[in-house]
Parts: structure tokens; sequence; C-alpha cells
């Protein structure tokens, strides 16, 4: 072979997989809204439901038709969203608006077949001195959001912050609470559990709080430390396969997406940055199973270990 031909077919495969990839182009500051589609997009059992669902309800109300219109654009080129900014009601796409709101109005608006691979149920636990156990409160949900306030300090983890959502709290003294089974007040500790775990779980860094001293909301800019793999009541193991990151300030932000893609027999991290779609330069996760990063906001882990179900799959053979 000629070194003219093999520079050739290196080019070829070079520029197959750099267009393997699409993005999707900003109408003004719908970032927000784009980063999350890219991850549903590479999410594939949601990618699959909402092509079942848009193939046998193509007149339904739910947005499964106009996500499966995008996701056959994003195989193939650079898409826009205008369809879906349209069918969720965006009217002004130069607000900024916060991408953790538009995954929740997305999944309420996608159908259950689809949705239900984000949706978590919990449930609220009761057990008082004597060992009688209340359970109410189902509250389902689409993110878990971990509290960054008055925690944020160079040994904040995920690990610590999910530690700290499913702690108990004990109540005792004046504080005792009524017991139905004891018919009286008594010592009790109350926690929550995940009475469902999702196939996808994703956590929310509460970078945007109220602050009082400023009476604003405010950015949180701590360094979080992200572990790959996450365990959590009631010994659920996940696997981070994308996250969603916030730079800049809380009224000119921009967000992007990062998403882990199996390629050849091994991972490649990709970020999502508008139209602008490029292999890292450092593949994190290489040296730890933790990354540190002030700039991560939506955290996507998977449920199950078998990777193909949440990464794309190459339409190239």
């Amino acid at each position: 072979m000629s070194l003219l031909e093999s520079t050739r077919r290196l080019f070829s495969s070079t520029s197959l997989v750099a267009n393997m990839y699409h993005g999707l182009i900003n109408q003004g500051a719908t970032d927000c809204l784009n980063s999350v589609l890219q991850v549903l997009f590479m999410t594939e059992d949601f990618r699959e439901a909402v092509t079942r669902y848009s193939g046998g309800n193509p007149h339904s109300e739910f947005l499964d038709h106009h996500l499966k219109v995008l996701f056959d654009d994003l195989q193939n080129h650079t898409a826009y969203s205008y369809k879906i900014t349209q069918k969720l009601g965006i009217d002004n796409v130069y607000e900024q608006r916060d991408a953790a709101e538009c995954l929740e109005r997305v999944l309420r608006m996608t159908s259950p077949d689809a949705s239900q691979i984000f949706h978590g149920q919990l449930a609220n636990k009761t057990i008082c001195s004597k060992g009688h156990i209340q359970t109410d409160r189902d509250a389902p949900f689409w993110l878990l959001p971990l509290s960054l306030v008055d925690s944020c300090s160079e040994d904040y983890s995920v690990v610590y912050g999910a530690e700290e959502f499913f702690k108990p709290l004990d109540f005792c003294g004046e504080n005792q609470l009524y017991c139905e089974q004891c018919d009286d007040k008594a010592d009790a500790t109350m926690r929550d559990v995940i009475k469902h775990h999702p196939n996808v779980l994703c956590l929310l860094l509460k970078r945007f709080e109220f602050n009082y001293n400023y009476m604003s909301y405010i950015k949180i800019n701590c360094s979080v430390e992200v572990p790959e793999t996450l365990e959590i009541p009631e010994s659920q193991t996940y696997e981070l396969y994308a996250f969603v990151d916030h730079f800049g300030d809380l009224r000119g932000g921009h967000y992007t997406s990062t998403i882990k893609i199996q390629e050849e027999h091994r991972d490649k991290w990709y970020q999502f940055d508008g139209t602008r779609v490029t292999e890292l330069d450092f593949q994190p996760f290489q040296l730890d199973n933790t990354e540190r990063s002030q700039t991560a906001y939506l955290l996507f882990y998977s449920k199950n270990k078998g990777k193909s179900r949440y990464l794309y799959c190459c339409f190239f053979s």
C-alpha cells in the first residue's frame, strides 16, 4: 500500500469518527435544554423507548414524536431543537433557564414508557424505640438533590452528599413522635428510603442557593469529588455515564454535557458544547475512581452494569 493511499485511508477513518457524533444548535440561551437533550439521546434505552412509543402512537400529546424526529436528525447531522422548545412552551429562547428544570419538564411531558427509566420512588420510614415501623409519604422523583450549603469544603464528595441525604433523623425528648402501634409518643428514627431504584439515577448538585445575607440566589463554585461508581441504599451500585456542567454565574452561565461512549471495546469521554463535539484530551477516571469538579451540576448514573444499554451505539460499521 502506498503512503498516499495509507494517508487517504487514515484521513477517511479520522473524518468518520469525527462525524459520528453531532451537536445541537443554540437558539439563543437554549444550551440548558440542549445539554440535557444530548444526554437523553445518548441514553440508549430512553431513545429506543421514545422510538417505540412514537411508532405506535403517532398522534399522542406526549413529546415522544418530537424527540424521535430530533434523535433521528442527531444520528446524521447537527440538529436544531426548535420543535422541542415550541412543544415545551419556551417562547423566549434568550432567557436563561436551569438544566435541572429542563430535564424534569421534558420527562414530565414524555410517555411513561420512556420516562420510567429515570423515575424513582422515595418512601419515608419511621421506626419507634420499640421497633414498630411506619412507612408513608411515597414521593416520586426524577433526580435527587444534594445540598452543598454549609458542607462544601475541600473534602466534600458526592458520596458524602448521598450519605447526608439518606442520614436518619433522631427524635427524642420533647421531639418524640406519635406511634400508632404504641398509641403514644416515643423516641423514633426517621429516614428516607428508595422504594424503587430508577434505571438511571440523576443527582443534582445544588449549586444555586438563596443567600439571606444578600437576599438573592448565588452560585456555589466549590470543588466536588465525583465518583465513577456510587453505592446508595439499599446496596444498589450505579456507574457514571454522563454529566452536565455549568460554567459562569447565575445570570450569564453556559451549559455543556460530557458523555462516556464505548468505542473499540474501551470507554471514551466526549464533550458536547453546542455544535462542537470533541473527545476529551484528558480522559477521566484513568488513575482513580474519583475526579474533582467545580462545574459539575447534573450527574447521570446507570444502574445496570451492561454498558451497552446506556451508551450510544455507533451507526457506522
